[in-house]
């Protein structure tokens, strides 16, 4: 049955970072059709304000909950009554958070004394567009630093591009990050990656060889004032923070605005919504400005976005449960990525089309891209299963982005190897 996220956005306070006191994530297991049901009918309800973090998927019917503390007694309540177990899997949301700022805060306090990025911590946008420049600065032959357009708020949207050979316009690979504010691993896994690609280039043969004969592209920051939000407001904030006449509501879900299917099912025409897909496609100027720099540029052959969590590699289609004419293709090159990534520590990634793995969900990023000509489009959902969710704490992101890079590799090698 189509799940239907909850319906109502967190909105930031106006006055200062807005706080999870007592606030707790519940993991529900549904066993069930009608387990799922009983389910949406408690998401669905307006009185308990709950964000679902995870909806379940065909490799996990576990349902990941944020519970706001007022809300607790009467969920588990209604969790009790229609027989639906669950486990707490953060017990204090804000203790979390205030550990998060710390680390983040004595980061930055290290940083300016010592003016070394450290890529095992999270960090603010001005910080990642100044290593941007840095990369580039270091490796000026290889590295330099576009700008592609602009936010709502009118932040500079900017794109690293790894290339050896001037002009042009020779195959390009998209690699794309943090079009989920919230999602902050994804941004700091981009960053690493983007040094790591400037960095091993002339002594990792692989990444040599690939940029010998395409570029790459590489936006870290794909939705800059969610993002800015995130750090200043309202950390689980998920959407752009575009405003729109008669709608009360801030923002739209950014991967539901592209044109593929747009507004089609796993999208919402609520404004209030999650998922909301915008008045039109391609309304959030974030999600125009890569369409037209990636229409301009005419010639990517693979485009990678890259969001948490739950461990998932997927490919098109999400709008339906029609198989993509280059499924079996794609497929064989997602379980060898999944596996490449698994060698170096054991991590577990499922394979899958977007639609069947987790749910419907219209107008996202690779489905434009794999309707629009490049073939080789793939979904990361990068650690962890929700132990965590979207708070990983900062020791873990040098490990997730190692890993990554080694599926990242294996795709774009195929990529190299199958030009079309």
């Amino acid at each position: 049955m189509k799940w239907i996220l909850f319906l109502g956005a967190l909105i930031g306070l106006s006055c200062g970072r807005e706080k999870f006191f007592g606030d707790q994530v519940f993991r529900i297991n549904v066993r069930n059709g009608d387990e799922i049901s009983k389910l949406s009918q408690l998401v669905n309800s307006d009185n308990f304000k709950l964000d679902v973090w995870k909806a379940p998927s065909t490799f996990s019917r576990l349902v990941d909950v944020l519970v706001p503390s007022v809300s607790l007694q009467p969920v588990k309540s209604f969790l009790k009554s229609q027989g639906l177990e669950y486990s707490v899997t953060i017990g204090d949301l804000q203790a979390l958070l205030d550990h998060e700022d710390e680390e983040m805060q004595h980061n930055e306090g290290q940083e300016r004394s010592g003016n070394n990025f450290n890529y095992g911590a999270y960090h603010s946008l001005e910080a990642i567009y100044h290593e941007m420049d840095s990369i580039a600065g270091d490796f000026p032959d290889l590295a330099s630093r576009v700008k592609i357009g602009h936010s709502f708020e009118n932040r500079s949207m900017y794109v690293l591009k790894f290339g050896t050979a001037e002009g042009g316009r020779r195959p390009a690979v998209w690699l794309n990050a943090g079009i989920h504010s919230r999602e902050w691993i994804s941004v700091a896994t981009a960053i690493w990656t983007a040094r790591k690609i400037a960095s091993d280039y002339g002594k990792d043969p692989t990444i040599t060889s690939i940029l010998e004969k395409m570029d790459i592209f590489l936006l870290p920051v794909a939705n800059p004032d969610g993002y800015v939000y995130t750090q200043s407001q309202n950390r689980l904030w998920r959407k752009t923070r575009s405003i729109y006449p008669r709608s009360r509501c801030v923002g739209t879900d950014p991967n539901r605005n592209w044109n593929a299917s747009f507004a089609g099912e796993g999208a919402s025409d609520n404004p209030c919504s999650e998922i909301y897909h915008g008045p039109h496609a391609n309304s959030e100027v974030e999600v125009k400005s890569v369409v037209d720099f990636i229409q301009e540029h005419g010639n990517f052959k693979c485009f990678i976005d890259l969001h948490s969590y739950s461990q998932l590699l997927m490919y098109p289609y999400g709008y339906t449960v029609k198989k993509a004419p280059d499924a079996d293709e794609l497929d064989k090159v997602a379980r060898r990525a999944a596996k490449a990534l698994a060698s170096l520590s054991g991590t577990t990634y499922q394979v899958g089309p977007t639609c069947t793995t987790v749910y419907p969900a219209s107008g996202s990023s690779v489905d434009w891209a794999y309707d629009n000509g490049i073939k080789y489009a793939f979904t990361f959902e990068l650690r962890d299963t929700g132990h965590y969710g979207f708070l990983l704490p900062a020791n873990q992101i040098i490990p997730t982005a190692e890993e990554t890079w080694l599926g990242l590799k294996t795709i774009m090698e195929h990529v190299r190897d199958n030009l079309y």
